[in-house]
């Protein structure tokens, strides 16, 4: 799963506020308040405000995949749209067949 290989990277960073990247890009299983069927990738979470923040950030609600997902520069790169990209590649090739 593409979380297990984020948290093995060990490259953490800050997260870029309004980013979003992970929130929209990459599927999430678990059920998130307003998805109670998790996220499908490619889709924006329900949870995200206008200029990209999570309004579950910090809240005991966050789903756990979210809380252990960590930014990395391998992952998020230097730009919102390299982030998507490296994301979509990574979704890509972790899909289950």
């Amino acid at each position: 799963m593409l979380h297990s290989y984020v948290l093995k990277t060990g490259f953490n960073m800050e997260c870029r506020v309004g980013c979003a990247a992970c929130c929209i890009v990459i599927s999430i299983s678990s059920p998130i308040p307003g998805m109670p069927d998790g996220k499908p990738a490619g889709v924006r979470c329900v949870q995200l405000t206008e200029d990209n923040k999570c309004k579950l950030f910090g809240k005991k609600e966050r789903p756990k995949a979210c809380v252990d997902f960590m930014p990395s520069k391998e992952i998020c790169g230097s730009t919102a749209e390299e982030a998507i990209n490296n994301l979509m590649r990574l979704e890509n090739m972790t899909k289950p067949y």
